[in-house]
Order: C-alpha cells, then structure tokens, then sequence
C-alpha cells in the first residue's frame, strides 16, 4: 500500500515552519524485522536508498541524542549522469542525530540538509512508527518537507524509491 500526502503549502524558506510529508506501507512481516532493517548498519546498507544509489554506514549510534552517518553513492549510469549534470557529487554523506528511539516501534532523528547549492544547511525531521496489523505491521514514515517544491518532490521520489527497496526486501525473506 502506497499513500503521499503533503500537508498545507510548500515553504519558500528553509527557516519556517515546513510541512509534513506521510508515507504509508504495509508488510507482510514482523515489526522485528521492520524495526532491525531501519535500525543496524546491515540492515540500512541492504536498502536505504533509491534505486541506483548504494548506501554505506559509517556511524550508528540507536539511542537519544546517538548520531548516525552514512554515505550513498550513484552508482546507475542515468544517475551519475544527472547528478553531474545538476552539479551534485556521485557520493552524499548524510548526518543526523537519532532523537527517539522505542523499540520496535517509534524512531525519529533529525538529518543535516547540507548538500543543496546555494541553500544554508537545515534540518529534516523524521518519524517511523511501525504497527503490528494481523499478520503483518503498518509503517508510517512522516517527513519535513523541504525548502522548496522541486527539493520536496526529489525527497518524496527519493523515499518512496527507498520504501520500495525496502518492501522487496522483506518480500524476500
């Protein structure tokens, strides 16, 4: 099950109050599952990310106020070469800091927007909440918007991209 939804209007500045991106999958899986794909460093590189992007861990520190880094890298052709094209390095490292952590059911974190030319770095909340549902658990991803409307549209496409590698990988186990 796929739901996108942004609420209100998309903010022109990164210093106002944004608003919020929902994204909404369900698994056939067990929340454990769900909760150790977000949550460990072998479990983020096998999926985060769009397709075309590889991702490696370099921190993970799962508590409050823990801070987490990891690298992704384009790595199909069509990509590198849109990336060059918008000036963009192949490889962008992105930082948070977790700031709740509820196994295995609520994680939010904060991530550094820091890569975007000629934009001042901002952060972009993030909540996961992840809920037992007959045989199998809802996910609810509620995400910052980001500065402007061409910058929201990459992340949705971005995360759903990444919501999709996820489910194929649960699909599999």
């Amino acid at each position: 099950m796929r739901d996108v939804r942004i609420k209100g209007k998309t903010a022109t500045s990164a210093r106002v109050s944004r608003p919020k991106i929902r994204f909404e999958r369900t698994f056939q899986a067990s929340a454990k599952e769900v909760w150790e794909l977000w949550t460990t460093k072998e479990g983020l590189e096998f999926w985060w990310g769009p397709e075309g992007f590889t991702t490696t861990v370099h921190k993970l520190d799962l508590r409050p106020g823990g801070e987490f880094e990891y690298a992704m890298t384009a790595t199909r052709q069509d990509l590198i070469e849109g990336m060059k094209a918008m000036g963009l390095p192949l490889t962008s490292v992105a930082r948070g800091t977790y700031t709740e952590v509820t196994r295995p059911r609520r994680l939010a974190y904060t991530t550094l927007a820091d890569f975007i030319p000629g934009v001042a770095p901002y952060e972009v909340a993030a909540l996961v909440e992840i809920q037992p549902l007959g045989r199998g658990v809802r996910m609810v991803v509620t995400e910052d918007a980001m500065h402007d409307e061409l910058w929201t549209e990459r992340s949705t496409m971005g995360m759903n991209s990444s919501l999709d590698r996820l489910a194929k990988v649960l699909k599999a186990r």
